[in-house]
């Protein structure tokens, strides 16, 4: 883990750094919506995320504590806090419930949208998109409404209020985050969202009355520590990588790419079923995907 000390250097040539991180963030972040599915075989949603953040959190901040950058400080844990509650405790969480009663693939086609509600959520700040980006927004929210109409969400209505929740508070943290509410520098300030979400996370999962299976089945800690070490450490490392040595463009690539990665898997591995119009509903919001991106200076 070495991104504390990166400084931002554009470089649109895919060396084998930025290759191997963009086979994270596509591969590792693709896989991480079925392995939540495998994990709740034990592991209740928000136990679940709970207590995989707040592993990885105590794991980057003693990383950090050791490469000797200080404490947040207390506004900055408020912060982490808010911040830490809107996109672990609603975006991840929400997400996990999700996953209980729809397909992984289609909860992430349905995530592919995060991008154009964040940048509408900028209009708030005073940042318009572009008519490009304005043309990407309207065909992904069309592509999700056309999403929503399919078997997977038309049999689960509690899925589908739970992946919109989880969207919107997705968007709304992130943009708070970048425009007032500003994290700690570097990893530290990601440690410190991983802590608080988790805390909070666990707090939902005490409220909800979950208890995790015990013993847990072997294939749900695998799949638990795999969140924990591959989908929040390695990947987000990489992704860190990508933001500082990447075009932003090709940084951004995950959000259309992931979505196609985890329909895959959760078809072949899952043995999750999609529709011919599922497909085509994904491949509309994907197109939005592209178009937003592309239109952004």
């Amino acid at each position: 883990m070495t991104t504390a000390s990166l400084t931002p250097s554009r470089d649109s040539r895919l060396g084998p750094l930025i290759l191997a991180c963009l086979a994270a963030t596509w591969l590792v972040w693709g896989s991480t919506y079925l392995v939540i599915k495998f994990a709740l075989i034990s592991f209740p949603p928000f136990f679940q995320m709970g207590s995989r953040f707040l592993a990885a959190g105590a794991l980057l901040m003693a990383w950090t504590r050791w490469r000797g950058q200080p404490w947040p400080t207390r506004r900055e844990w408020l912060h982490a806090l808010v911040v830490g509650a809107l996109m672990l405790g609603g975006g991840m969480g929400g997400t996990a419930v999700a996953e209980e009663t729809v397909g992984s693939g289609l909860i992430v086609a349905f995530i592919a949208v995060v991008p154009m509600m964040i940048a509408l959520a900028n209009l708030t700040f005073g940042l318009k998109p572009g008519r490009m980006e304005l043309v990407g927004i309207g065909v992904g929210l069309i592509g999700v409404l056309m999403l929503t109409q399919g078997a997977g969400f038309q049999a689960s209505t509690r899925g589908l209020v739970a992946i919109t929740v989880a969207c919107v508070t997705w968007s709304i943290g992130s943009v708070l985050s970048q425009f007032r509410l500003p994290l700690a520098p570097g990893a530290t300030g990601f440690a410190s969202e991983m802590l608080c979400g988790g805390a909070v996370l666990l707090g939902l999962s005490w409220v909800s009355g979950e208890a995790p299976q015990w013993p847990p089945q072997p294939v749900a800690v695998a799949a638990w520590a795999y969140l924990v070490v591959f989908g929040s450490l390695i990947a987000f490392n990489a992704y860190m990588v990508l933001l500082a040595r990447a075009p932003s463009g090709l940084a951004s690539s995950y959000t259309f790419v992931n979505p196609v990665i985890a329909m895959l898997l959760g078809v072949a591995i899952g043995g999750e079923q999609v529709s011919g119009f599922e497909w085509s509903a994904v491949g509309v919001v994907l197109l939005g995907v592209v178009l937003l991106v592309s239109g952004r200076r």
